[in-house]
């Protein structure tokens, strides 16, 4: 028999049990789907952390205070901004400092144990270009002294308000004159209020000194950068002087992405086995049904190694079936899950591949022993128990 032959044969034993052949090939697809899902989501997801950084840039830089020789909390230098950016390599220089005394409400009847979480920031004018940040709804803080506050994405919709209402702020109204969109690279501001740093430095009580000094630097110095930093934000204390790089967050994101798809994948590979103990569940049954077929094939001349290839074609046409569904559900899933969440599509074809491949080894596999069981009957035996 020719390998085309050896096909329309296996494939017409498929077509006369339908319904088994689509529930024995679903155990296979859900396997195959869930794993393609897995690496396709979990690929996507990287590739819009990519995105990001390539948007935002890995040459940012935050400096921050530490603690003291005796643990508790340092300062920064009320001049360190200036210093910072005498740095040759240095771009752009903003900052922010927390205005501890203040507290940010939606009214003044709000008791003041009730702050939501939400810091109140002094910020310089140009954090935003600084830190890869965007207004979202309204406008940035002029450079005036006027009360005028801008809310973090998550601040605003804490407070329940948006440009033109007023906010109850260090016991003064501000008006809010923008909201910002999310902002990856400094998350701390989705969190805040920030106002204006001449105003609450008249208004507020602020004492100047900044609490968070962002810095970009050319991308081929960064390193270089990083590492006088300390010495020249605080000259006189450089060990309580906090230095990183928020771009280090987002890839230490994506590779915890990676660790859960390598659990996920050996659940998709559980799922996978299932189906293959359901394709070998299948070929045992259709062996036993079929002893009339069998024994007519071999008493019309077909050798055991004919009904064993038919049986194990069969099988692999089942699973390679099962394999093809599970790829295209699969990568349908994550089509789906990534368009909700705007990321790019990416589904590795190295996932596809090997989907495909297992799937045949696992037909291969379970189909080996109900073919072999299937050649072994002889003619006489497989017709008189017919």
């Amino acid at each position: 028999m020719s390998i085309l032959d050896v096909v329309r044969v296996g494939g017409a034993g498929l077509r006369a049990r339908p319904l088994r052949v689509v529930l024995s090939a679903l155990g296979i697809a859900i396997g195959i789907a869930a794993m393609v899902a897995v690496v396709g989501i979990a690929t996507s997801s990287r590739a819009q952390v990519d995105r990001q950084l390539d948007a935002l840039g890995t040459n940012l830089l935050s400096v921050g205070p530490g603690t003291s020789f005796f643990g508790d909390a340092a300062h920064l230098p009320t001049t360190s901004p200036q210093m910072v950016a005498r740095i040759g390599p240095v771009t752009d220089v903003s900052s922010t400092g927390r205005v501890a005394a203040a507290r940010v409400y939606r009214t003044d009847r709000i008791s003041v144990t009730e702050t939501g979480g939400i810091a109140v920031l002094a910020a310089s004018p140009g954090l935003l270009p600084t830190v890869g940040g965007a207004v979202a709804t309204g406008s940035w803080l002029g450079t005036g002294s006027v009360p005028a506050v801008v809310l973090g994405a998550r601040a605003a919709t804490l407070l329940g308000v948006g440009p033109g209402l007023l906010v109850w702020l260090g016991d003064h109204w501000f008006t809010v004159v923008g909201v910002l969109s999310p902002v990856p690279l400094a998350p701390e501001l989705d969190s805040a209020a920030l106002v204006g740093w001449t105003v609450a430095t008249s208004t507020l009580g602020f004492d100047g000194h900044p609490t968070t000094i962002y810095t970009r630097a050319r991308p081929d110095a960064v390193t270089a950068v990083a590492g006088v930093l300390a010495a020249t934000a605080n000259p006189s204390a450089p060990n309580e002087v906090r230095v990183s790089r928020p771009s280090d967050a987002l890839a230490a994101r994506a590779a915890l992405d990676e660790t859960f798809t390598g659990l996920l994948l050996g659940l998709g590979a559980v799922a996978l086995l299932v189906g293959g103990v359901g394709v070998a569940n299948t070929m045992v049954i259709s062996v036993l049904e079929r002893r009339a077929e069998i024994g007519l094939r071999r008493a019309l001349g077909a050798r055991r190694a004919q009904v064993r290839l038919q049986f194990l074609t069969e099988s692999l046409l089942l699973s390679l079936a099962g394999g093809l569904a599970g790829v295209l559900l699969g990568s349908a899933v994550t089509a789906v899950y990534a368009a909700t969440r705007s990321w790019p599509f990416a589904v590795p074809w190295w996932i596809l591949g090997c989907g495909l491949l297992a799937t045949l080894v696992i037909g291969g596999l379970a189909g080996l022993y109900p073919a072999m069981r299937a050649a072994r009957l002889s003619p006489t035996v497989a017709l008189a128990g017919a």
